[in-house]
């Protein structure tokens, strides 16, 4: 079976390398998915669960906050600022977050504060959809 060369990566480290069957992604215009021997692309992810089906067939979840993903023939790369493993997600920290977010929407004195407020609001949520995903996968 034919495979492609996935890399995850965030600011901080490398989340995810090796062969994969099959990826999938929240693209900016929709769900994406990628086979080995896809077309060159580069294009905006949105925040929400990277679906890795490994070589071996078990599936790897990471959640991304948005980015950037390239396609080349025989790599995938997925660059975020912000990446976290699937298993390593904690609903409690996202929630607490999300209720954060939901505040400084209510008290945006500004434009600004209000669109910060909005996109901190929105990958919360993300996380947490891409969190109850990986839990049902289990």
């Amino acid at each position: 079976m034919q495979t492609i060369q996935v890399e995850v990566v965030s600011a901080e480290e490398s989340i995810f390398s090796g062969p994969a069957r099959f990826v999938a992604l929240p693209g900016e215009a929709g769900e994406l998915g990628i086979l080995p021997g896809h077309v060159p692309l580069i294009t905006r992810i949105k925040p929400g669960a990277v679906r890795i089906e490994k070589a071996d067939g078990e599936e790897e979840f990471v959640f991304v906050a948005g980015g950037i993903l390239e396609v080349q023939p025989k790599v995938v790369t997925v660059l975020s600022d912000t990446a976290i493993r699937g298993k390593d997600l904690d609903e409690a920290k996202a929630n607490e977050a999300r209720k954060a977010a939901e505040e400084a929407l209510k008290n945006a004195k500004s434009d600004i504060d209000l669109a910060k407020a909005q996109s901190e609001l929105a990958i919360m949520a993300a996380q947490i959809a891409a969190l109850r995903r990986f839990r049902q996968k289990r």
